[in-house]
């Protein structure tokens, strides 16, 4: 901060003192401040060797209480990063020196930090102070400015108003002055027409005049004739009266015309002193409102003189708070150094004094130490064996650590053995429980059940058939009934897919599963796999499965499976294949439309030597997530065949068959597995008269009914062990051969009505469900491979 004019604003950029400039401190601040008569002590002088400090000692000790040293950053820099010279470790006075002189430096060095600190604190006031006065002046001006605009705006506006009132007054002034000029020309017509009037009365009356006198003559000179013209001087005399008459009527009109043209020519006179009235006042108003005028323009001027010097104020005010930011900026920089400098000040002060006491204690024990000195050597030695001991100590740490690796990698084994053995077991235990088992659900009465309908159902209550018997009542008599689980009318959605969660997950374990609902329309079929997706606690067995088999398959990415899902949704409608998740397909209702039209794509089933069943031309997608899955599912279920019949409003009319292929691969073991989830909504098994349909629902039920009753003919044939069983007698047995015959896992959910109406239904239903419960199939078998998968969908 060399500069005389530090402390004034500056007024451009151009006139700012640079950075490093600034964190100078000259002679001239310094004189400034009050020190004036003094020398200016160079930085050299103070840095020198403690032999130049012992022969100036006393001339420094008072140089640093007059004079103020000038420093830089690099001067502070180096000051800190000083280091001692090494001498003699038992030189005391040598170092007691060194540290006098180097704190000697550090307190000129600390008091030239205060000084500045001062003056950028007393530029920092001055500048704050002169920008509230500037901000302070421009707020004042603001105001005027705005009550001078207001002001004449208001003067404006009323001169406006005046102007307008005088124009208009103006404008009917002139017109009733050309009425009145208009009247008085009337007026003068009238006046030359009655005066015309009246010089040929004043003729005519002259020419009877003269009549009358050559009649007299005539009367004179002939006696004869007075008698004949008598009655022509009466007839004169009554003219002559009538004349008078007129004329004295003429005068009177014209002494009315001459007072109506007295009293216009006062009218006018009035009319031209009102326009001269009105004359001179729009003059006065067209010289203030061009005083007015002028006025705006000289407030304009002004205003813009104003701006102008607004805006110079804040340039001003903007370049003072960048000077300011800077000085604020430097001063925070040099209270950095200042703390440190203090820190590192009572830091050495500290160590000074306790140096001072070390000193005068080490001039007493200085023997001593040399004999301390032999024992340290001694306990060199020693910390030498303990580095040794440290280091056998690490090397046992190491092998440890080595034993801790080979542990874990022995454990990761296990875990991966573990997993393989568990699914072995889980294997073995669904073999044990049966290929094809058999779960029996209830549905609670509904409303349009009726009020107070008794319940044909039971459920014993003895160890044996806890949980596993069912009882139905029909014309009074019971039919008991044993399955592998047999769920109640208070089961949830979640008991019910509790006892299969373990059969999903053998899907994920390489096998092929397939879980289909069976019963009556209005049992619950629907009900049971899909539930209401919606509904978090209603959500069915598809759902609920397709959910467990992507949280299985993320947690499984730990041990290093990768899984690969694809999926499909059919329904079998009059015994034609029918693929609902093409993007053109119409809505469910309007498919029996399309039997006798446009024909559809024609899809067959093949199966392959490995069990495997693939379907034609059938839209195949991959899916990441379960949001993806249920959009498949709600897509299929818009159009799925539905229509309405005495058993339900809203009755499946077809089969609902949802595919999940899964291949899974492990990047540790290269272990390669093929799954195949098969979900399975079958259409209602009711028989004709109890479903009342005619028409197409005719048809419907009949193609529904032999499609069923080929499945119970195949599960009479395998429950008798036959050599022939007959799977191509439908399509929907010829699909399911595998998981029927082959070495799927197969479940079969069969949905009881309470209703006592559907009594009947319910025992061919619960007949059914036990006949397929004796059935023997294949055993199941893991498809492992290290092919690639199939772009086919293929049923298993």
């Amino acid at each position: 901060m060399a500069s005389r004019n530090q402390n004034r604003p500056p007024r451009s950029p151009s006139n700012t003192v640079p950075s490093e400039k600034r964190r100078r401190v000259g002679v001239e601040r310094m004189d400034r401040q009050g020190n004036t008569g003094r020398g200016r002590q160079p930085f050299a002088s103070v840095n020198k060797g403690p032999e130049a400090n012992r022969a100036n000692d006393v001339v420094s000790t008072e140089g640093s209480e007059c004079s103020i040293v000038e420093f830089t950053r690099e001067d502070v820099e180096a000051l800190l990063n000083e280091k001692f010279k090494k001498g003699n470790p038992f030189d005391s006075k040598k170092k007691m020196d060194q540290m006098g002189d180097f704190i000697r430096r550090l307190r000129l060095c600390v008091k030239w930090f205060q000084k500045l600190e001062e003056s950028y604190i007393g530029e920092k006031e001055k500048l704050q102070s002169a920008l509230e006065s500037a901000e302070k002046r421009c707020s004042d001006a603001e105001t005027e400015m705005k009550n001078k605009i207001e002001e004449l705006s208001n003067t404006i506006s009323d001169l406006r108003k005046t102007i307008f009132s005088l124009e208009e007054r103006i404008s009917k002034e002139e017109s009733l002055k050309l009425e009145a000029m208009e009247r008085h020309r009337e007026e003068k017509e009238a006046r030359s027409a009655a005066e015309n009037m009246q010089v040929s009365l004043s003729a005519e009356l002259e020419k009877v005049k003269q009549e009358k006198l050559e009649a007299e003559q005539k009367a004179k000179s002939s006696e004869l004739l007075y008698n004949s013209s008598k009655e022509y001087n009466m007839d004169l005399q009554r003219y002559n009266s009538r004349l008078q008459s007129d004329l004295q009527s003429s005068n009177d009109s014209l002494k009315e015309l001459e007072k109506e043209k007295t009293a216009i020519i006062q009218n006018l006179s009035d009319v031209r002193t009102h326009n001269k009235t009105l004359q001179s006042q729009l003059a006065s108003v067209k010289a203030s409102r061009e005083e007015a005028t002028k006025q705006k323009d000289a407030l304009a001027h002004e205003l813009s003189c104003l701006r102008e010097e607004l805006k110079q104020i804040r340039d001003d005010r903007d370049l003072q708070q960048a000077q300011i930011q800077s000085l604020t900026g430097e001063v925070a920089y040099y209270k950095e150094y200042t703390g440190n400098s203090c820190a590192q000040l009572d830091s050495l002060t500290s160590k000074t004094k306790a140096l001072e006491d070390t000193c005068s204690f080490q001039r007493d024990q200085i023997n001593r130490l040399q004999h301390q000195l032999t024992a340290e050597k001694e306990k060199f030695k020693m910390a030498d064996l303990s580095a040794l001991e440290t280091r056998t100590c690490f090397e046992e740490q190491n092998r440890i650590m080595g034993e801790l690796r080979d542990r874990l990698a022995d454990k990761e084994f296990q875990i991966i053995e573990g997993e393989k053995l568990r699914k072995k077991l889980h294997n073995t235990i669904l073999e044990l429980k049966g290929n094809i088992r058999v779960f029996c659900r209830v549905r609670p009465l509904l409303p349009e059940d009726g009020a107070g309908t008794n319940v044909v159902v039971s459920y014993p209550s003895s160890t044996e058939a806890l949980g596993r018997g069912i009882e139905l009542v029909q014309n009074g008599q019971k039919y008991p009934f044993t399955f592998d689980k047999v769920f109640s009318h208070e089961a949830s959605q979640q008991d019910v897919f509790t006892e299969i969660s373990q059969l999903v997950q053998s899907a994920l374990d390489g096998y092929k599963v397939c879980i289909f609902a069976y019963g009556q329309t209005g049992s619950g079929k629907t009900y049971t796999m899909m539930g209401r997706p919606n509904a978090p606690d209603l959500k069915g067995l598809i759902p609920r499965s397709l959910e467990q088999i992507f949280q299985t398959s993320q947690a499984l990415k730990d041990q290093g499976w990768t899984y690969k899902m694809q999926a499909s949704v059919l329904e079998i409608y009059n015994e034609t294949i029918r693929d609902l998740l093409l993007s053109n397909r119409p809505s469910g209702m309007d498919l029996t439309r399309i039997e006798n039209g446009v024909p559809g794509k024609q899809h067959t089933i093949k199966h392959d030597a490995n069990g495997n069943t693939e379907v034609s031309d059938l839209t195949i997608v991959d899916v990441c997530s379960v949001k993806e899955i249920s959009s498949l599912l709600q897509q299929a279920a818009n159009c799925r065949s539905v229509g309405r019949t005495q058993m339900n409003e809203q009755s499946s009319r077809s089969h609902f068959v949802f595919t999940l292929r899964i291949t899974g691969v492990n990047e540790n073991t290269e272990q390669q597995v093929q799954g195949v989830l098969n979900l399975i909504d079958l259409a209602g098994s009711e028989r004709l008269s109890k479903s009342g349909a005619t028409g197409d629902r005719l048809k419907e039920t009949q193609a529904i009914n032999k499609s069923l009753s080929s499945l119970s003919d195949v599960m009479f044939a395998l429950a008798k062990k036959d050599e022939h069983v007959p799977y191509r007698n439908s399509k929907l047995t010829y699909l399911l051969q595998p998981c029927l015959g082959g070495d799927s896992k197969t479940l079969m959910f069969v949905n009881v009505s309470p209703d006592p109406s559907s009594a009947g239904e319910s025992l061919c239903s619960l007949r059914f469900a036990s006949k397929v419960n004796a059935c023997e199939i294949g055993i199941p078998r893991r498809q492992t491979s290290s092919k690639s998968f199939d772009s086919r969908m293929s049923y298993g």
